[in-house]
Order: structure tokens, then sequence, then C-alpha cells
């Protein structure tokens, strides 16, 4: 089946089905717009002929898994795993800034590389399979997370429980700059470090402990876990209630990442260890939310090489890299699972205003996928 020429011909429904997912605004924090967008594909899924489990959330946007049938006879560990999110980090309104436009071979527009072009991929797919009449080699379990970017429990829970069941896992975040797929990942702790002290009227600050000056001196100690590919970025700050008071509270929100599952327990450690510089001031610190790093592993690779050699079989020239992003991905590959990320289009620019996919990168890619979900058939590490 020339994959390509069917997608080819899709191109200009591609591009419009990606414009109005852009454009329905969804960040992970507004769960009324994301529940939106996913109305949207859902839609789209169930015409297709996919079953749609969901499962409701209060705070973030509903989490949905999707089937699509093999040609076979399905075991209890006889699918595959595809990870998506339709979750982005610009808010409501972005568009009118970011507007989505085409120029030359680059889509721009909030959240079209960061993944709403992985979630037209699958669709995409599914789409041809049915309207082709064509059947993958295996089961395939579609994962639409509604808060990939900011962290869910729940999404890692329903991940973990579909991963240990699955043959292999992909995930369409987008490729590196190039094209490369992804095997490496940084680990994420995020952590809310507090520095506690005593209220007091500014013309009289040795009658208080000043949080904000303690939480200062602490986060000048971040640069000691600065070592060995571990970065700490002091994303937010707050603290005090105005200038003629000393502040009785004060905190940061910190971002660490790292390579190894080994560097966690360094970090833990310096965060326990932390003692309070000024007298009679506290600190305390919270873990708000992990992502395991995703290691480079020989299931990976073993799955990888498949990939490539097909790949090559439609001139593909596939390599394989790092990043210090973290995705869902690292979930599944730290549980032993044979998984790769990076499937989703080319392009630059992921959470900056510049953020945008190569037009020339979506055809390629999308062909990749149904070739690799009608070709791999046995678990890539049996």
């Amino acid at each position: 089946m020339n994959f390509y020429k069917y997608f080819n011909s899709q191109k200009k429904q591609m591009i419009d089905f990606l414009k109005y997912i852009t454009c329905l605004e969804s960040p992970s924090s507004d769960k009324n717009s994301v529940d939106k967008c996913s109305a949207y594909v859902l839609k789209e899924l169930k015409r297709i002929g996919l079953n749609v489990t969901s499962f409701p959330q209060k705070k973030i946007g509903d989490i949905y898994v999707a089937e699509f049938p093999s040609s076979g006879q399905e075991t209890e560990k006889d699918f595959v795993l595809i990870l998506s999110h339709i979750d982005t980090v610009w808010p409501v309104g972005k568009i009118k800034t970011m507007p989505f436009r085409i120029s030359g071979d680059k889509i721009y527009g909030p959240g079209v590389l960061d993944m709403k072009a992985g979630i037209l991929m699958a669709v995409f797919v599914f789409k041809a399979f049915k309207e082709l009449k064509i059947f993958p080699r295996k089961k395939i379990v579609f994962f639409i997370n509604s808060a990939e970017e900011i962290g869910s429990e729940e999404a890692y829970i329903i991940i973990r429980n579909l991963a240990k069941k699955s043959s292999y896992v992909l995930c369409l975040e987008p490729s590196l700059p190039g094209g490369a797929l992804k095997i490496q990942r940084k680990g994420r702790i995020v952590i809310q470090l507090t520095a506690h002290g005593k209220a007091a009227h500014a013309g009289t600050p040795e009658k208080g402990i000043n949080a904000i000056e303690e939480l200062c001196c602490q986060l000048q100690k971040l640069r000691k876990i600065r070592t060995n590919g571990i970065t700490a970025n002091i994303g937010q700050i707050q603290g005090g209630e105005k200038a003629n008071i000393v502040a009785e509270k004060a905190s940061a929100i910190l971002d660490i990442r790292f390579w190894k599952n080994s560097d966690k327990e360094k970090v833990m450690e310096f965060f326990k260890q932390l003692k309070p510089v000024i007298p009679m001031a506290k600190i305390d610190f919270k873990v708000e939310s992990f992502t395991p790093p995703m290691e480079k592993t020989k299931a990976s690779m073993q799955l990888f090489e498949k990939i490539r050699k097909i790949g090559q079989s439609l001139n593909q020239d596939l390599t394989s890299g790092k990043t210090g992003g973290g995705s869902d991905a690292s979930i599944a590959a730290n549980m032993g699972i044979p998984t790769l990320d990076g499937l989703g289009a080319d392009g630059e620019g992921i959470h900056a205003e510049n953020e945008h996919l190569l037009i020339s990168s979506l055809i390629p890619r999308t062909t990749l996928l149904a070739e690799i979900l009608t070709t791999i058939g046995d678990s890539p590490h049996s």
C-alpha cells in the first residue's frame, strides 16, 4: 500500500483539521476548553469506528483511550500503545496574537507542533485504515492525555496500566529538529520550596524574620546540585504582602531535571539536608509532580532498529537523540516496555512564540506511522 500517495492526497484536509484543533485552544489548566477540543477529536475518532473509553476528571480535562481493532485475535498483551496529549502551554486568547498561519513550508500556531500535529497524524492514520480497508498487525490503543504539560498522576496510572499490557509504545511528540527520534529524556521533579518567618514593621525589622530573605539564601544553594547534567530552574517566586511589612512567608516553584533515575535520590537528599540560614527561620519543601527520565534501553534500541529499517524502505534516514524535555513516554519506558518518542512532525519553537511545524515533514511522518503499525507484529523485544 502506498500510504505516502494516500496521505498526500489528503494534505489539504489534514491541514484544515490541524487548523481547526489548533484554534480550539486547550491550555492544561482550563478544563472546559480542553474538553471542547477533545470532543471534536473524539467525534472524528468515533465516526471512523474507534471504541472510546473516557476517564472523567474534576480539575483537568477528561482523559480518553480509543481502540482500533486488528486483523487477528488479540491476547491480553497484544496491542500497540500510542501516546498523545491534547493540552498546550498556551492560554486561551493566544490564537489572536499567535494565529494559525502558513508561511512557506512552515505552519505556525499555539500548540501546532506540541502536539496537535501528533493528534492529527493518528486520526488520519485511522482514517486511512478504515477507508483503505487495512487492518494493523495488532490492535492499537490511542491514549489522549489532557494534562501532559503540567503532569497528572491520574494519567500516569492509566499509562502504566496500559503500558504493562502493550507490546511496544509509540509517542507522537514532535521529533528533534531535523527529524531524529527520541530515545532519551530527562526526568523532572517539580518542587515547592517554602520559607517561614515572622511578620513585623519594616521600621523595626529586627523584630521579625524575613521569609523572602531566607528563601533567597536557600535558592543560592541550588548551584550545588547543578552538576552532571542536573539542572534546576527557579520558575516562580511569591511572598510578602507590602513593602513596609517584613515577609512572613515566601515560596518558589523549582523545576529540577536529570538524566538518570539514580539522580532523583541525589536531588531529594539535597532538599532534605537544607537548613535555615537566618536564625529562627524555617523551611520546608514538597514534591508537586514527578516524571521519571526516559533512559536508553536495549528494548527501545531494538524497537528503533526495526523502525529505522522501515524508514529506509521509505527513503527516510532516521536517527535518534535525546532531549531535556519530559513526556509521557518516560512513564512507559521506565517499566521496561520498548518505547520510542518523537514520532511526530518536525519543527521548532516548542513553548515559544515561533512554534511551527514543517509541512514537508507531515506526510512522511504520517506515512512512517502507518507503516510501523502495519509492519511490526511481534513484540520488538521478544
